[in-house]
């Protein structure tokens, strides 16, 4: 049997509008769904493996909801990872450890895996990442249409697959350029802490 822990912080982005409708069993915006998660490991342990550090991202495309599947993704593992890290790596993002990962891989079909530079700024509503040269994501803060503050809003998902309390952001740039290639910038983006096992 499989043992499977890993805790971190999660960067979050799209094509939706503000809060994803996603997170409440909806019709994404636009009737389609494109987006992708960028996993910070803070700790983690996989089969023994310690995965601590690490980072992990998955890109996708859906023709519909993620739910209706007929996707088609991409996922990226920290060049930092060793043989034996990224053999762990390439088992959680496959789906067979369970998290989120568990879920997804029945949606879309996974391209295999590589390996790629992590970059990744945590500081809340100005975190910022880059993967090598196929992927960046930086956040910025929802701005009231009306009176031109920023707001803050936050969502309580207790059943959330991927968070269960995540902080409402925009992206000020979300480029994805392997062979999905989008650029989302300016829609949906948060950020939130992850525990799965």
């Amino acid at each position: 049997m499989s043992t499977f822990r890993v805790t971190g912080d999660v960067l979050i982005a799209c094509n939706c509008d503000w809060g994803c409708p996603c997170n409440f069993n909806a019709r994404p915006s636009r009737g389609f769904c494109q987006g992708g998660w960028i996993w910070a490991i803070e700790r983690g342990e996989v089969d023994g493996v310690t995965v601590d550090g690490l980072g992990v991202a998955v890109f996708a495309k859906w023709p519909g909801a993620i739910h209706e599947g007929g996707g088609r993704a991409t996922c990226y593992i920290d060049v930092r990872a060793n043989d034996a890290q990224g053999a762990a790596l390439t088992r959680v993002v496959r789906g067979d450890v369970g998290g989120p990962w568990g879920l997804f891989i029945k949606t879309y079909a996974l391209a295999s895996p590589v390996f790629a530079p992590f970059e990744i700024h945590l500081a809340q509503y100005g975190s910022r990442a880059r993967i090598g040269d196929v992927a960046e994501l930086e956040l910025r803060t929802i701005t009231n249409p009306v009176t031109k503050t920023d707001v803050h809003p936050d969502v309580v998902l207790p059943e959330g697959l991927v968070v269960k309390r995540g902080s409402m952001a925009a992206s000020a740039v979300f480029r994805v350029k392997d062979a999905l290639r989008y650029d989302h910038s300016g829609q949906y983006a948060a950020f939130g802490r992850f525990e799965y096992s």
